[in-house]
């Protein structure tokens, strides 16, 4: 994008005067973010500004404490090759989160660009996720990015993390939406985490640099998983937690709401089993799951466009199954008799993880199948 157009876009977003909705109307009005800037208190006022506001927007967009935080904001743009503001301009703009009703202004993006151009399925849930929990998010997480999805989550510790790791793992997208500034990180031990997510997918953030956790934070961030996501599934949340506002954003959204069912006796699980009851789709099953979203992803071809090469999976591009040496191993050790799957990880010496991927991606194309916890060869 041009220095001076991204610094119009930049004046704007550092701008108090107007809020999100009035200023998306006023660049409707306008055009451009260009034109926005140039127009003088007249021109405000004649589409609709009080004469005070018009005053106050043009005094603060041409003002000395607006130029400092632009300039901050093109310093942490020029601190390394793998940063970008994106405003909502931008062909790299995440397409679906566009056509909620307040998208955000620009994102500050750490990664590849082409992460946000992916479809998205956002995986939420609780920090304080069960070992149960954990194991559902890496489940679900590996057959979605062994179909070629991005998987879309909020960076904090428990269920968050686990999906991330599964992306990450499979060889696959993800990104990370955080609650701070981009020069911040939380929590701060998934530092490392987070510079791998930037190696293989993006952390965006709208939030001004500097800013640091704060509750008042976390609602604006689940906004943008829900927005760039085709859909939300919800893995263990209490009955009043963020992953619940996530699924009513989703809900507003017109995305595809799922839910992970678990023990009646887990308190974690009340907030999952009460969406199931208002109608969200019951996710037990990774591979129904997966084609669901597949089928839902044809609906949206308009928004969504063609899948980075390198972000393919041979199952999603429609030709016959390729299958790599690991899987081959894998079949030649279950032989031709129904098999658990701990007997797999013994007779591979594959990890637990490595076999339940490998495994989902042999599912989804049709290889083998599954049935009560015993896998046998189709």
């Amino acid at each position: 994008m041009m220095e001076r157009n991204l610094e119009a876009w930049l004046a704007l977003y550092h701008q108090d005067i107007l809020s999100d909705r009035p200023l998306h109307a006023l660049l409707q009005q306008f055009g451009s973010a260009e034109l926005l800037l140039a127009a003088d208190v007249c021109a405000l006022v004649q589409v609709g500004l009080t004469q005070e506001k018009a005053r106050d927007f043009v005094q603060v967009t041409r003002g000395h404490a607006c130029r400092q935080q632009i300039e901050r904001s093109l310093c942490w743009l020029a601190g390394a090759d793998n940063r970008a503001i994106v405003p909502l301009s931008d062909p790299c703009y995440p397409p679906l989160l566009r056509e909620i009703h307040d998208p955000p202004l620009l994102l500050f993006v750490q990664g590849a660009l082409e992460s946000l151009l992916l479809p998205q399925v956002a995986i939420v849930g609780s920090r304080r996720c069960s070992v149960d929990g954990r194991r559902n998010a890496r489940y679900f997480g590996n057959a979605l990015a062994a179909r070629g999805f991005s998987l879309c989550s909020g960076m904090a510790r428990g269920i968050d993390t686990a999906a991330h790791e599964a992306a990450l793992e499979a060889g696959a997208y993800t990104v990370a939406v955080t609650g701070t500034g981009a020069d911040q990180c939380y929590p701060p031990q998934n530092r490392r985490m987070a510079q791998r997510i930037c190696e293989r997918g993006a952390v965006i953030t709208e939030l001004p640099l500097g800013s640091v956790a704060k509750p008042t934070h976390f609602p604006k961030r689940n906004r943008i998983i829900s927005g760039m996501s085709l859909g939300v599934m919800v893995i263990e949340a209490a009955t009043r937690s963020g992953s619940l506002i996530t699924a009513r954003l989703a809900l507003e959204h017109n995305r595809e709401l799922f839910a992970v069912p678990g023990s009646i006796h887990n308190p974690l699980s009340a907030g999952p089993h009460r969406l199931i009851q208002q109608g969200a789709v019951l996710a037990d099953d990774p591979v129904a799951v997966t084609e669901l979203f597949c089928a839902l992803l044809t609906t949206q071809t308009s928004l969504l466009p063609e899948l980075p090469e390198g972000a393919k999976s041979s199952t999603a591009s429609g030709g016959e199954p390729v299958l790599e040496a690991d899987a081959r191993h894998l079949i030649k050790a279950m032989g031709f008799d129904p098999v658990v799957l701990e007997v797999l990880v013994e007779r591979t010496g594959m990890s637990l993880s490595q076999v339940q991927m490998l495994l989902l991606e042999l599912e989804l194309r049709g290889v083998v199948t599954q049935n009560a916890g015993h896998y046998v060869r189709c």
